[in-house]
């Protein structure tokens, strides 16, 4: 059964830092692509951050630049998103997903994990 799942979320302050974890089963994450994507309430998924399979290159979009770190550890089947700096405006459900691939504006996501909270608020 191939499933991701994400943990981590919670409720934070403005400022703080959570890290978010992606965990694999059913099929190993180094060969694929990982995007983290997150969604507010009436507002779209967008793409957060990517990493790709083989170089480990990673992309960020500019509004977590500097402040989101993605990283992989294919020995636990894991990616992670390390978030610093947290603003209230991040506040969403993050989802992981593996990608047909990490550059441009449309990463192709397909298969999905069931998302998990972030909410930054004092």
């Amino acid at each position: 059964q191939v499933q991701l799942v994400e943990s981590g979320g919670g409720l934070v302050q403005p400022g703080g830092s959570l890290r978010l974890s992606c965990a694999a089963s059913g099929f190993t994450l180094d060969y694929y692509e990982i995007g983290w994507f997150r969604q507010a309430p009436g507002k779209e998924r967008e793409g957060v951050s990517c990493i790709g399979s083989r170089d480990g290159s990673t992309l960020s979009v500019d509004s977590v630049k500097g402040r989101f770190t993605i990283s992989r550890d294919n020995a636990k089947n894991t990616v992670y998103l390390q978030m610093n700096s947290l603003k209230p405006e991040d506040t969403a459900v993050y989802y992981c997903a593996t990608l047909r691939q990490c550059y441009g504006s449309s990463w192709y996501p397909y298969y999905w994990g069931q998302g998990t909270q972030v909410t930054v608020s004092s």
